[in-house]
């Protein structure tokens, strides 16, 4: 579900935007773009089973995870790497990404995107997120 289109330059409305508005159809995780409610920032906040893999992507800007609970590999470039619950890990702009639930309970993160609007190329053209 998308939120509404707003009129460039018009005021938006101050109001709790409430998470069901936000689910990704057929997910637990919610996708928010900054932009259609005045802020220069969008992220993904994951909700995800084990073994649910994000396959490789870039942005043409920077992308900062924060695990709030479990344990979650990344691949960074050449760069393989392992993060649990507190740890940040920052994808510099344009290289590829991507990210497996490799534990044994659920990943809850925000994938914070340095953008008004959530911009993804996918490596070899597919899509899991």
């Amino acid at each position: 579900m998308h939120p509404p289109t707003r009129t460039p330059g018009a005021p938006v409305p101050v109001r709790a935007i409430p998470a069901e508005e936000l689910v990704l159809a057929g997910s637990r995780t919610r996708r928010f773009e900054g932009g259609s409610f005045g802020s220069a920032v969008s992220y993904f906040a994951v909700d995800s089973d084990p073994g649910h893999t994000v396959a490789l992507h870039r942005h043409p800007y920077v992308e900062t995870w924060v695990v709030v609970e479990g344990h979650v590999r990344f691949t960074v470039g050449t760069v393989a790497l392992a993060a649990a619950e507190g740890d940040t890990v920052v994808a510099p702009t344009g290289v590829w990404h991507g990210f497996t639930n490799d534990g044994d309970g659920p990943l809850r993160m925000l994938c914070i995107h340095a953008s008004p609007r959530i911009i993804q190329e996918w490596k070899d053209d597919v899509v899991t997120a």
